[in-house]
C-alpha cells in the first residue's frame, strides 16, 4: 500500500536528488520572463545572454546550482518555478511510484556520468557548457589517434543513449 505524499515531499525526494533541468543535461538555456528578471539574475551573479527573439536567456548549467540544490530558490526565474519534468508529472498523477522515479533518476545520472567520463578521457573538461554542446565539441575534434577515434565513437553512442533516456523519461510532451 502506498502512502499519500504531499507535492512538497515528492519534490524533496525527487527534484533535490536530480537537478537535470538545471545542470545542462536537459536544456542549454532557459528563456526568462523579461528584462527585469534578467537583470535581477545578473545581480545575483548568473550568466544571462540575449536570445534570438529579444528574449533574455539564463545560460545552463546554472551557476546557482550547488550539488543538486538551487542556491537562489526563492529568487529563481518564473520558468523554473513553473517547470515540471515528465517524471515529476507522472509521479504526481500516480503513473509512476516515487521508488521507480528515484530509479529513473539514478539511471540517468549514471548514464550522464559515463558520458562525462568519456569527455574527460577525450580532454574535454569545460563543465560550463551544456552536456550536448560538450559532446558535440569532443565529437567534432579532428584526430588520427586510434584510441581517441574509438573513445569518440563510444561518446557518440553514450550521448545518444542519454538523449533518448532524457527524452522519454524527463522531457514533457510538447
Amino acid at each position: 500500500m502506498t502512502s499519500f505524499r504531499s507535492n512538497e515531499e515528492i519534490f524533496q525526494m525527487l527534484c533535490t536528488a536530480c537537478g537535470l533541468c538545471c545542470d545542462g543535461s536537459l536544456f542549454a538555456d532557459v528563456e526568462l520572463a523579461g528584462r527585469a528578471e534578467a537583470t535581477r539574475l545578473e545581480i545575483l551573479g548568473l550568466e544571462v545572454e540575449d536570445g534570438d527573439s529579444n528574449a533574455a536567456l539564463l545560460v545552463l548549467p546554472c551557476a546557482a546550482l550547488h550539488g543538486k540544490q538551487c542556491s537562489i530558490y526563492e529568487h529563481r526565474p518564473k520558468c523554473c518555478r513553473a517547470f515540471e519534468c515528465r517524471l515529476l508529472q507522472d509521479v504526481r498523477r500516480g503513473a509512476v511510484s516515487v521508488d521507480r522515479a528515484q530509479a529513473h533518476i539514478s539511471e540517468a545520472l549514471e548514464a550522464i556520468g559515463r558520458t562525462e567520463a568519456l569527455l574527460v578521457q577525450l580532454g574535454q573538461r569545460a563543465r560550463r557548457l551544456p552536456l550536448k554542446e560538450r559532446c558535440d565539441e569532443a565529437l567534432a575534434a579532428e584526430t588520427a589517434d586510434r584510441r581517441a577515434i574509438r573513445k569518440r565513437a563510444e561518446l557518440g553512442i553514450a550521448i545518444s543513449k542519454v538523449e533518448s533516456l532524457l527524452r522519454r523519461t524527463f522531457l514533457p510532451d510538447r
